[in-house]
């Protein structure tokens, strides 16, 4: 026997494949069909869910999440936002110029109503200024004994026509008109309750018995009743087309309050008379407006 005999009846030795686990054939063969077999194939009893890919099982489990809104439109600007910068500095100005205004205004009304103080003494023409005669305050509805008085203003006028004459009218009562204005009216305005009677008042205080006035209050009070009553006098239609005035006279119709009957005050209820001297109606006295005007030139 020969040494080839030999090798060919001893079993053949193990391959390096056979010694390496790593090398050894996959976990899939073949199939003697010719068809890949596995060994981690599933039973055919696994559910078709099963069957199914991961991420298809992910994507059916988690909703779509909905599209985020669209971010809100900015609202439009109002007020004073919404004008330009040079609109916007006047407007700031404008305001700023109505707070002083207020302010000055306020502290001036404190000071007049206020007892005498060092700021009275030293500025006490600058605040009677600006409070006569529109802002004056009137403490009398506090008194311990009001005023129980009806007050009626008349006045006339001496008027020249258009075609040259001189004629008076009549008295005309300022004070009833006044009266016949508030008589129903709910929200009757400051000028028909207090204008007129304000305004006499003021210039009772500021004269004497003699109608002399008293100082710089009294000449101020002089003009101010008489433009009140020359307003008046042309407003109730007496002066006539192309006519003007040439002098006004004012007076006063005073009478007491009858008291309740069972009081036992006894007052008398007879009128008394005020009659002021004539005045001679200046361009002062006129409204703005008329005072350079056709009938202002004429005076």
């Amino acid at each position: 026997m020969d040494a080839n005999d030999t090798n060919a009846s001893e079993p053949p030795s193990p391959s390096a494949d056979a010694a390496n686990p790593s090398a050894s054939p996959s976990a899939d063969s073949v199939s003697p069909s010719g068809t890949s077999s596995s060994s981690a194939a599933p039973s055919a009893s696994a559910s078709p869910s099963a069957l199914a890919s991961p991420a298809a099982s992910t994507d059916e489990a988690t909703p779509a999440a909905p599209p985020s809104p669209p971010p809100p439109s900015p609202s439009p600007r109002a007020g004073i936002a919404a004008l330009s910068p040079r609109y916007q500095a006047v407007a700031a100005l404008a305001l700023a110029l109505v707070a002083v205004t207020a302010c000055v205004h306020i502290g001036m009304l404190f000071l007049h109503v206020a007892p005498a103080n060092t700021m009275t003494k030293q500025h006490g023409q600058a605040v009677d200024d600006w409070i006569y005669p529109e802002f004056e305050q009137n403490w009398k509805l506090f008194a311990p004994n009001p005023m129980q008085q009806n007050i009626a203003v008349q006045a006339r006028a001496q008027v020249r026509t258009e075609d040259g004459t001189t004629r008076t009218t009549g008295w005309y009562d300022l004070s009833a008109a006044d009266g016949a204005a508030i008589d129903g009216n709910l929200l009757p305005s400051h000028t028909q309750q207090n204008e007129l009677r304000r305004a006499w008042d003021f210039y009772v205080a500021a004269h004497d018995t003699q109608n002399r006035p008293r100082g710089l209050r009294g000449q101020l009070s002089e003009q101010y009743i008489r433009r009140i009553a020359m307003m008046r006098v042309e407003r109730a239609g007496a002066l006539g087309r192309g006519a003007t005035i040439e002098r006004l006279q004012v007076r006063s119709r005073t009478t007491n309050v009858s008291p309740p009957d069972w009081s036992d005050e006894k007052v008398s209820t007879k009128p008394s008379l005020r009659q002021l001297p004539w005045w001679s109606v200046t361009d002062d006295d006129m409204p703005l407006g008329k005072a350079s005007g056709p009938e202002g030139d004429a005076r």
